[in-house]
C-alpha cells in the first residue's frame, strides 16, 4: 500500500517550505518518524519525518522548489498493517493515487507547488500601498508577487503622474538588463516586515547610558550574559511595570499583553531572525543566560525550536556589534517597541564628588515605537527607567 509523505504544519505561522536536502533516497528501508527531507522556511531549517515504517517508493518533490502545508511529497510502501495503524484503508490509498493522476493530466496542474512568498509571519500581508492603482495594474502586479512598495522607483505617465502598465511594464523589462539574483525567503520576509511595520506612525527617542557597572558585572559572571541580554531583562521589568505601553493599538482598544515575552534580534544568512524568551520579567538574568547563548546559537544555524519564535510583545536589538553607535531600528508589524543599544565608547563624565572628568563606558539607547500608542514623554519616561535598571546590574 503506498503513503503519501505530506509537507506539514512546521509552525503555527508557516504556510509553506522549500526542499534543500533529501535524506534517503528511494528504494531505502525507512523507520516511522525517520527525518526524510531537510526543508527550509523564513524561519528555521527543519524536517519532514517519515509517516511509518516502509520502503521509500519515490518523491515528487524537486529540490530547491517550495510546497505548500499539506502538499504531497513523495510515497511511501508500506504494509497494509502499517497503513491500519495509521487509520488507513484502500479506499485511502487509491484516494491519494487518483488525486496524483489528477495532477498528472494537467487539471489543477501546480496548485500544490508554490513558489517561495512572504507568508509565515505572524501578521497577513495585505496592507495595500498609499498611491492609487487600477485594477489591471493590481491584477499585474498580483501576477508577479509585487506590491506598491515596489513601484517606489517608476516614474507615472499618467494623469497626476500615476503609474500605468505600461510604465509597469517598461520598468519591468528594463530590469532584465541589470544584473540580479535571488532573494532568500528570509530576505523576502524581512523586507514584508518592514513594509507592513512602516505604513504606522513610527518614532524614535534615545539617551546615554553608562556601562561600567554592566561590563564589571558581566566580567565577574559565569556563563557571561549577552550585552544584548541586560537590556532585555530591564526592558522586561519595566514593561511589566507598565504593560499598556507594549499594547497594539486595535481600532479603539489598546491590547495589553498577556505575557512578557521580548525577543531580540541575531544576524542569520541574508537576513534576521528573533529568538524569543518567554516571561523575561519572571525570570533573573542569571537564570536566562544560558538560554539566550543557546538561542543565540540557534538562530545562527537556523534551527529554532517553534517555542522560542513569535508571539513577542517587543525586541531587543544590539546594533552595537556592527560598530554603530545611534540607529532608528524599525519594530515589527506585530510589537509597538524596539530597543536598541549602541557601540560602547570612552567618554569624559563630569564626577560631581570629585570636581573633574572621568572616563567611562557610554552607550546609546534608542527606543523606536509605534507613536500611536505612545507619545514622546511616555516613551522618554520608559526609556529613562530602563537605564536606570541597566546601571544596577546586580537586581536585574
Amino acid at each position: 500500500m503506498h503513503i503519501p509523505i505530506i509537507m506539514p504544519q512546521l509552525g503555527e505561522s508557516i504556510a509553506e517550505a522549500r526542499i534543500i536536502n533529501f535524506l534517503v533516497k528511494p528504494g531505502d528501508n525507512v523507520e516511522a518518524d525517520q527525518d526524510l527531507i531537510e526543508v527550509e522556511t523564513d524561519k528555521a531549517t527543519m524536517t519532514v519525518a517519515s509517516p511509518c515504517k516502509g520502503k521509500i517508493e519515490n518523491f515528487s518533490a524537486q529540490l530547491e522548489e517550495s510546497y505548500a502545508v499539506g502538499a504531497p511529497l513523495g510515497k511511501i510502501e508500506a504494509t497494509a498493517e502499517e497503513a491500519a495503524r495509521l487509520g488507513m484503508d484502500v479506499s485511502a490509498s487509491q484516494k491519494f493515487t487518483d488525486t496524483e493522476q489528477i495532477s498528472k493530466s494537467g487539471i489543477n496542474s501546480g496548485k500544490n507547488r508554490v513558489q517561495p512568498s512572504i507568508r509565515g509571519l505572524p501578521v497577513p500581508a495585505n496592507a495595500a500601498g498609499a498611491s492609487y492603482l487600477s485594477p489591471r495594474l493590481k491584477a499585474r502586479m498580483d501576477e508577479l508577487g509585487l506590491h506598491a512598495a515596489d513601484l517606489a522607483g517608476v516614474a507615472g505617465s499618467g494623469a497626476a503622474g500615476r503609474v500605468t502598465v505600461e510604465d509597469f511594464e517598461k520598468y519591468i523589462a528594463s530590469l532584465e538588463k541589470h544584473k540580479m539574483s535571488g532573494a532568500s525567503s528570509m530576505r523576502v520576509a524581512v523586507a514584508d516586515a518592514m513594509r507592513r511595520s512602516w505604513t504606522r506612525p513610527l518614532a524614535t527617542v534615545g539617551l546615554p547610558v553608562i556601562l561600567d557597572a554592566v561590563l564589571a558585572h558581566r566580567k565577574a559572571s559565569h556563563p557571561k550574559p549577552g550585552p544584548a541580554l541586560y537590556a532585555l531583562r530591564a526592558l522586561a521589568i519595566a514593561l511589566a511595570e507598565n504593560s499598556a505601553v507594549a499594547g497594539r493599538l486595535v481600532g479603539n482598544k489598546i491590547i495589553h499583553p498577556s505575557s512578557i515575552d521580548v525577543g531580540f534580534a541575531v544576524e542569520a544568512d541574508d537576513g534576521v531572525l528573533v529568538p524569543v524568551i518567554r516571561n523575561a520579567d519572571k525570570k533573573s538574568l542569571k537564570e536566562m543566560t544560558q538560554r539566550y547563548n543557546e538561542l543565540v546559537e540557534l538562530a545562527r544555524a537556523r534551527k529554532l525550536p517553534a517555542d522560542a519564535t513569535g508571539g513577542s510583545i517587543a525586541t531587543v536589538t544590539n546594533f552595537g556589534t556592527f560598530g554603530l553607535i545611534w540607529a532608528t531600528p524599525i519594530p515589527l508589524p506585530e510589537q509597538t517597541l524596539v530597543l536598541g543599544m549602541g557601540a560602547g565608547r570612552k567618554v569624559p563624565s563630569w564626577d560631581e564628588s570629585k570636581q573633574q572628568f572621568l572616563p567611562v563606558t557610554e552607550a546609546n539607547l534608542t527606543l523606536s515605537f509605534d507613536h500611536r500608542v505612545l507619545d514622546g514623554g511616555a516613551a522618554g519616561r520608559l526609556l529613562q527607567r530602563i537605564a536606570q535598571l541597566i546601571s544596577e546590574p546586580a537586581k536585574l
